[in-house]
């Protein structure tokens, strides 16, 4: 019975893995983030993009 409590504990205090749980987890909350701002996201880089295309014009004026 120790034994297999003794077991038991080491298991739960096992973290090979923990890094892996912990980058899947970011992942999925950033494509949440993206799927939830899509809308404005999308404004934000076509606004940099036009930004960028008129600025680059004016220097190569």
């Amino acid at each position: 019975m120790k034994n297999r409590l003794k077991n038991f504990k080491e298991f739960m205090l096992e973290e090979d893995g923990m890094g892996t749980v912990e980058i899947i987890l970011i992942i999925v909350v950033l494509i949440g983030l993206v799927i939830i701002f899509k809308n404005q996201l999308r404004t934000l880089v076509t606004n940099v993009f036009k930004k960028i295309t008129q600025d680059s014009n004016t220097v190569m004026s």
